[in-house]
């Protein structure tokens, strides 16, 4: 029988932050499987541990103990080349949209495809249309951030992570800054785009507005996955 490797498998990971009597151990023991197509929400406390496991998958930094293969790539003791390699596989969308301001919608997307040097010119470009015009602000292509809403602005963050069909998609805190309903219009944009594309997602949030989007919610807590009675889909 055919064995499906997990996109994401981590087992007996620990984390630290600072060195000598200044270090802190700030993620112990975790053990997770995360599938293809998957749809993860990682809950709980802030300071829980939750964004540096969300950057540690995402290969923002490398991870120290344990082990922890994202699409069978081995990402503890990486090194800084290995991860800005790791990184091509992955779309980013953050709470604070990190768009550049001097740059239109259009061009803050084809920033998505730089590190993709299979495309010319004229794809980046046509590929960026076309997902401004999926998130429905094709008419805003040329538009700067300072001129969309926040929820605009989600939408192109959104394209941006999209564009270059991640096979993973890291999400941290995508609906902080947004009222209910564009929250809940980013949040299931960003799924069903994902879905589109079969794109494992793996997001970060306190919002429990949008909790059923998950097809399995992780709670952290000082650290550690736990166990979290008031959450429906625990993992």
């Amino acid at each position: 029988m055919l064995t499906i490797e997990p996109v994401i498998s981590i087992t007996n990971l620990d984390h630290y932050f600072g060195t000598g009597q200044l270090r802190k151990q700030v993620l112990f023991d975790i053990n997770l499987k995360i599938n293809a197509g998957e749809i993860i929400i990682m809950t709980g406390p802030s300071g829980s541990g939750k964004t540096t496991l969300l950057t540690l998958c995402g290969g923002l930094r490398s991870a120290q103990s344990g082990s922890l293969k994202v699409l069978g790539t081995e990402m503890c003791g990486a090194s800084s080349r290995q991860l800005t390699i790791e990184r091509r596989h992955h779309g980013y969308i953050f709470q604070a949209h990190n768009l550049h301001e001097s740059l239109t919608a259009l061009q803050n997307v084809k920033m998505g495809l730089e590190l993709h040097s299979e495309y010319s010119v004229r794809e980046m470009t046509d590929r960026s249309i076309e997902m401004l015009e999926l998130v429905g602000l094709g008419e805003r292509a040329n538009y700067y951030p300072h001129n969309l809403s926040g929820g605009q602005k989600q939408r192109v963050a959104i394209a941006r992570a999209l564009v270059s069909q991640p096979k993973i998609l890291l999400a941290d805190e995508p609906t902080a800054a947004l009222d209910k309903q564009s929250g809940r219009d980013v949040v299931d944009l960003m799924h069903n785009l994902a879905k589109e594309q079969d794109c494992t997602i793996l997001l970060v949030t306190h919002d429990n507005r949008i909790l059923d989007v998950a097809d399995r919610i992780i709670y952290m807590e000082d650290g550690r996955l736990a166990k979290a009675p008031d959450l429906q889909k625990v993992s």
